[in-house]
């Protein structure tokens, strides 16, 4: 199954413009989810927008969710991502698509 928290899902009805993994395993395991893969995706839009996500794929399913809109430049995902990985960390976002994607499955 996937889910997504975009009020207009045909914005992220494509292949991403780009992504960036930054976590990947076959074993971890978060409140009952077996955690595969996240990754921050990128969509360019009109007028240089950009529209950028949170992309996690479990064992029950997986989870796409917006994270920020910006205006377009190069290097505006490498960036984020390394900002949030550094400063942030991803527990945040992993905890936040776990109770997204358990509301889902539970409804």
């Amino acid at each position: 199954m996937k889910f997504n928290d975009i009020s207009d899902p045909s914005r992220i009805d494509k292949i991403p413009d780009e992504s960036q993994e930054i976590f990947s395993s076959e074993n971890f395991t978060e409140q009952g989810l077996i955690i595969k893969k996240i990754e921050m995706r990128l969509y360019i839009e009109k007028e240089n927008k950009c529209l950028i996500t949170v992309f996690l794929q479990s064992d029950k399913g997986e989870v796409e969710m917006l994270y920020n809109e910006m205006k377009y430049e190069e290097n505006s995902l490498p960036n984020l991502t390394k900002f949030l990985t550094n400063q942030l960390g991803i527990s945040s976002i992993i905890t936040r698509t776990i109770i997204f994607l358990k509301s889902k499955i539970e409804a």
